[in-house]
């Protein structure tokens, strides 16, 4: 099927801008990388499946006019902002937490699992949902960067956009995928080394309060 049928256009230059966008690291896969490398490949899959759904909804929601929504009342999107940001940090305590459960070598295996339990405290699958909806700024990058490759002459550009959205999609579980595979790689090197994962849960609670704050920086 040609696309340009259904109003999307340079196709290949969105492929290649989606494959880059989705490589950065970002909150969404290093929390799919720490849960698979912490609680095992069948949680990094329930994770995976929450971001997915997560922006599947939120590029749902600029269709439905979330993105003007939000424009029109500043209040909304810093309430937004601030709840994304609060859960960012919380979710980098609870890393903070794991990774000192983890670097006791006194602490059992027993009370590494307690970490690991109070490192999500929540099912994998509705901690991802929530950290990929709390970005509001999500839904301004969805809408900036395919409205791009919509023909604005394009009759039903609802229509680009799903098109564009299932590209995109394809593209995200493939990596997610890739991020699994390498989280339960990571577990069974973890298992001999704890101290190894426990600077790796720091280091990646330091991203997360780094993008809490870039959050609230609006920047």
């Amino acid at each position: 099927m040609n696309l340009t049928q259904v109003g999307v256009v340079q196709l290949p230059t969105f492929i290649l801008g989606t494959i880059a966008i989705v490589l950065l690291p970002g909150p969404n896969s290093l929390y799919v990388l720490a849960t698979t490398s912490q609680l095992g490949w069948r949680a990094g899959a329930w994770a995976s499946f929450g971001i997915v759904v997560g922006d599947s909804l939120l590029m749902a929601a600029i269709v439905l006019g979330a993105a003007s929504l939000l424009q029109n009342s500043p209040t909304l999107f810093i309430a937004l902002r601030w709840l994304g940001a609060i859960y960012l940090l919380w979710l980098a305590w609870g890393l903070m937490r794991t990774a000192w459960y983890r670097f006791q070598k006194s602490v059992p295996q027993s009370g590494a699992q307690v970490g690991s339990i109070r490192f999500l405290q929540m099912h994998p699958f509705v901690a991802a949902l929530a950290l990929s909806l709390t970005n509001p700024k999500a839904i301004f990058f969805f809408i900036s960067f395919f409205t791009q490759f919509v023909d604005p002459q394009f009759a039903n550009p609802a229509l680009s956009f799903l098109y564009l959205a299932i590209i995109l999609q394809v593209i995200s579980i493939t990596y997610l995928g890739a991020l699994i595979w390498a989280g339960e790689t990571l577990a069974h090197g973890f298992e001999r080394r704890p101290q190894l994962a426990a600077m790796l849960w720091f280091g990646v609670s330091i991203l997360f309060i780094y993008f809490a704050l870039r959050l609230l920086m609006g920047s």
